[in-house]
């Protein structure tokens, strides 16, 4: 990557910056601005303006994002602060995640040229974690009860962890098939009880530490944030090291940190407006890499599978889950719809490329994009009237039973930088009431 190209990235986070809160009033979300951007740059007008990424730096980049946004999700959920309402949530991710990967994959393995089951659960996983950024207008609405906000930024923070070792295990079945290798979806196994050891450990470590340290006044206030981005990191650069697997360390090392640290997690958003920052390059490249691609080798049969993959794949196993919790047929509806495909998806995508090739990964990355695609352009735009569309028919005994009973959730990516949330916090950032309004 050139000086150019840095000085069109930073261009371009500089006018989202600062044009943000005037551009999503339009519901022109980052992920749009950004996606359009890199398509642009690479395949319009502003061509010959074009950046032109290493494989090396999109690897990076992608596993970089992945880990952080993994370890923030993680670390600000917490394992204690689920007991609230741990009920709607569990039936969400124990119940809804499963079937939606089972569902994906086995609607994959009708696509032409996916005879092989691995490929076929590599799209299914990779299209089965939610994004609440995308649908960030919805996620500051006051029309919506601030419980089913919560409920949907929950499972968006929790599911891309859970989903991820299925990726990956697919990712290197593909690759064992491809290669007739040795090793596979067992040595896959391996590296991910190992990533799970050394996250618990070095998460809730380094979590305990700093509370012990701040404890005695030996951690000063402004490089708290920066003491907690260098452990997400460390959590993934020591399970690599020893042969494990970073993106389960830095999820479980979130969980950890979260458990062991307690008030330490006050300094989180630090981690969490970087893996933001680094997100939008991410969508960028998203742009640059995946979109024309997907669009020129689209058929009826892709099309098909990313509108399902919007609805009835996710909208059905939402509904299985949430039979017998007493939540009105809108508010299933609701929460079904809104399970928008973002950032965890494009990193997969970047990921399955990368590792796999070309060949052997294009045809997954094709459908994961186009409905990724889908995806930005239909949650973006629909967020806003479905939110004030739903709220409006609820009741006010509704209203009111969905105002308490969750918990305060991670403050999801791009949401935290929306200008509906932003006025919440305070200059630093930090330690400001959460994405629904209501403080912590």
């Amino acid at each position: 990557m050139t000086v150019a190209d840095l000085a069109i990235i930073a261009a371009l986070i500089f006018v989202w910056g600062t044009l943000s809160a005037r551009l999503e009033r339009t519901d022109m979300t980052a992920p749009i601005l950004f996606t359009a951007a890199g398509l642009l740059l690479t395949h319009g007008p502003l061509r010959p303006l074009g950046i032109e990424p290493s494989r090396e730096s999109v690897k990076l980049l992608a596993e970089a994002t992945l880990a952080l946004v993994l370890f923030s999700d993680a670390s600000r959920v917490g394992l204690r602060n689920l007991r609230a309402d741990a009920g709607l949530c569990l039936r969400l991710l124990g119940i809804g995640l499963p079937l939606t990967i089972g569902l994906g994959t086995l609607a994959a393995l009708a696509l032409p040229g996916y005879g092989d089951v691995w490929l076929a659960l590599l799209v299914g996983a990779a299209l089965a974690p939610t994004d609440a950024a995308l649908g960030a207008s919805m996620m500051v609405n006051p029309a919506v009860p601030a419980r089913i906000r919560r409920l949907i930024n929950v499972e968006s923070g929790l599911n891309d962890g859970i989903a991820t070792p299925v990726v990956l295990v697919a990712i290197a079945g593909v690759a064992a098939t491809e290669e007739a290798s040795h090793t596979g979806p067992a040595a896959a196994l391996l590296e991910l009880a190992i990533g799970l050891a050394i996250g618990a450990a070095v998460g809730a470590g380094g979590g305990w530490l700093i509370k012990v340290c701040r404890r005695r006044g030996w951690v000063a206030e402004g490089f708290a944030g920066a003491a907690v981005l260098g452990l997400a990191a460390c959590c993934y650069a020591t399970s690599v090291a020893l042969h494990g697997n970073g993106f389960i360390a830095a999820f479980v090392g979130g969980l950890g940190f979260a458990a062991a640290g307690r008030e330490a997690a006050r300094f989180v958003p630090f981690v969490e407006e970087t893996g933001a920052l680094v997100s939008l390059l991410v969508w960028l490249l998203f742009g640059v890499i995946a979109v024309a691609p997907a669009v020129e080798s689209l058929t009826w049969q892709t099309a098909v599978y990313a509108v399902l993959s919007l609805t009835l794949i996710r909208m059905l196993p939402v509904a299985v889950a949430l039979l017998g919790t007493g939540l009105g047929r809108a508010t299933v509806a609701f929460v079904g719809w809104f399970g928008p495909r973002g950032l965890a998806s494009v990193v997969f995508g970047l990921l399955a490329l990368e590792t796999l090739g070309e060949q052997a990964a294009r045809p997954a990355v094709a459908v994961i994009a186009f409905t990724v695609l889908l995806s930005v352009v239909a949650h973006g735009l629909t967020a806003e009237p479905l939110a004030r569309r739903y709220g409006a028919r609820l009741s006010p005994a509704e209203h009111s039973a969905g105002a308490t009973g969750l918990v305060p959730v991670p403050v999801r990516r791009l949401v935290r930088r929306s200008h509906s949330a932003s006025h919440h916090a305070d200059g630093s950032g930090r330690g400001g009431p959460d994405a629904t309004g209501e403080g912590r």
